[in-house]
């Protein structure tokens, strides 16, 4: 149980990737056990990927298919047990402190595993229907011109979002949380080690369609994007106000539809700048590509940005 959210994390599943290429055979993927050591997955002789138990999983394993198609990873999450006393509200604050706590921890692993590939890695988030997706479709489809380019998907069910992203020619992993309602860093981790290696490039991150919990966890990532539809009205910002604040960008997407709809945008602009005066705003439509250009504008600035940042910590 996710006493963050109040969502049950039972069980999640992670795509093994098929087609790993050599660099990506030999990265294992780290662990903490209950004494805070890290433990590594290793690939043996009958393909079998083992875990050993720790703190936040235990894994039930599958075999890769003897005709090469891709299987999965299923992990049973088991309980915070942190035990408080006091009061119910005491106790409430106490596993949540604990459950972000660790997360924070794996995130911080994420970012130097990111940091070591010199990888720009973004968070999109949105409610469901906001155009995640499409919108990274059309993205992805110019970017992988420009950069090595890879995308995690979550959804709680079904693997469609992570096969139209490879239709595009982009490689993809997809993760599904079950009845769990977010990513969280270790889902991210091990999901990223599956992919193939993204060096100097671009990592995008699809969060499971929701405006409340992913924006409490970190995964490691260097920004968070919301992404925001024309049809869901301008004051979503006030309602969800968080995510908002969390987010570095804003994309306005389905703005082909603004002729057709009482949506205020000037109001929905104002409204996100009151969870976040520096959130920086863009209108997109990832039906008819109005707005993409600004958006790769503003990723590039973002890659510069990083590698300036690296070149200078090199100094």
């Amino acid at each position: 149980m996710c006493t963050v959210c109040g969502c049950s994390q039972a069980t999640s599943s992670i795509e093994l990737a098929r087609g790993r290429d050599p660099e990506s055979q030999g990265r294992c993927c780290p662990h903490r056990q209950d004494d805070g050591e890290r433990h590594d997955a290793h690939f043996h002789g009958d393909e079998r990927l083992q875990h050993s138990s720790h703190a936040r999983h235990s894994h039930d394993h599958e075999h890769y298919q003897s005709d090469g198609r891709q299987a999965l990873l299923t992990c049973g999450a088991g309980p915070a047990g942190l035990k408080v006393k006091g009061t119910s509200r005491e106790r409430i604050i106490w596993v949540e402190r604990d459950i972000l706590g660790k997360n924070n921890a794996i995130a911080a692993d994420n970012r130097t595993l990111f940091a070591a590939d010199e990888l720009l890695v973004f968070n999109l988030m949105s409610s469901p229907g906001a155009g995640k997706t499409s919108l990274l479709v059309r993205a992805v489809s110019e970017l992988k011109l420009s950069y090595p380019t890879g995308v995690i998907e979550g959804d709680q069910q079904t693997s469609n979002d992570a096969e139209r992203i490879r239709a595009a020619g982009v490689p993809a992993i997809q993760v599904n949380t079950g009845k769990g309602c977010h990513l969280d860093a270790a889902m991210i981790g091990e999901a990223y080690r599956r992919l193939p290696r993204l060096t100097r490039g671009i990592l995008f991150i699809e969060n499971v369609g929701n405006l409340v919990c992913p924006a409490a966890f970190d995964l490691g990532e260097a920004c968070k994007i919301v992404v925001l539809s024309m049809t869901e009205g301008e004051d979503k910002p006030l309602k969800y106000p968080d995510m908002f604040a969390a987010s570095s960008l804003m994309v306005i997407n389905k703005i082909d539809l603004a002729s057709l709809l009482e949506c205020d945008l000037d109001k929905t602009i104002g409204y996100a700048r009151r969870a976040n005066p520096k959130i920086e705003v863009l209108t997109v439509s990832a039906r008819t590509g109005e707005g993409f250009g600004a958006l790769y504008a503003w990723i590039g600035r973002q890659v510069a940005h990083q590698r300036q940042a690296v070149e200078d910590a090199r100094r």
